[in-house]
């Protein structure tokens, strides 16, 4: 089932609109309908993002573009809207689609359609073992790899981290690396941003400017009223970490899966 969520705020639109996704996609849930740019930037302070939004643009308070400037949201957007005009902005900020209103039956399916084929993974499993044998045997191309251990100095000496053993990694005048047993060393690179770049976004979350966290090492997540979050890793780290308000509905999303 594909969760989507509708920005609109015209009510009679809204509900034309989500009419017209069931009539076409079955498989589509509407979890939600936004009345408003402040609604919508209120609903994303407090839920994971959704796996598809289809979007107005022209709010009653603004334009809906906004969001993306407030959050970073990875969701793919179909969006829906009376004007042209931005057309171009749209398919910079994850747009797959854009629907000039009144929305047509045939083009809402093809745009479905289109985030379906994204979503699909482009290898399909193999029929019997055999396939699978061939699969293997292939050299794999164009598959991001991923840094598999650091090197650090210790003494004067090279002494190689496993990837998977790091719990955090810190910036504080100088990088560090952070061990889940306790031990923590010097890295040889000037930011945080190309250790970023090295390693499974699947694994690791850049919580804040200066942490990057394992997903193994956060022991609890506390949530406050200012819609921020503190993440408490386990011992022996036991530090805590902080992410923005903005940041917290993509981490909710990366952290619940």
């Amino acid at each position: 089932m594909i969760k989507a969520v509708i920005i609109e705020d015209e009510t009679l639109i809204a509900r034309e609109l989500q009419a017209k996704i069931a009539a076409v996609a079955d498989d589509v849930k509407i979890v939600e309908v936004l009345p408003s740019l402040k609604t919508a930037k209120n609903w994303f302070l407090q839920h994971a993002e959704p796996d598809l939004l289809f979007m107005d643009i022209q709010l009653s308070d603004g334009v809906s573009f906004e969001l993306f400037e407030r959050f970073e949201l990875g969701c793919p957007v179909i969006f829906t809207t009376a004007y042209d005009e931005y057309a171009l902005r749209a398919f910079k900020v994850n747009g797959i689609d854009y629907l000039l209103k009144p929305i047509d039956n045939e083009e809402l399916a093809n745009a479905v359609e289109k985030f379906r084929r994204q979503a699909e993974s482009t290898a399909k499993p193999p029929n019997n073992f055999q396939d699978l044998l061939k699969t293997m045997q292939q050299p794999v191309v164009g598959r991001q790899v991923f840094k598999e251990k650091f090197i650090v100095s210790v003494r004067n000496t090279w002494v190689p981290v496993n990837t998977k053993d790091v719990a955090c990694f810190l910036r504080n005048s100088l990088n560090y690396l952070h061990t889940f047993s306790g031990e923590k060393y010097i890295l040889d690179f000037s930011t945080l941003e190309e250790v970023e770049e090295l390693l499974d976004p699947k694994v690791f979350y850049r919580a804040n400017r200066q942490c990057i966290v394992h997903i193994d090492a956060i022991q609890s997540v506390k949530p406050h009223e200012n819609q921020k979050l503190t993440l408490t890793l386990k011992a022996p780290t036991k530090m805590e970490v902080d992410v923005s308000r903005e940041k917290a509905p993509a981490f909710k999303k990366w952290f619940d899966r």
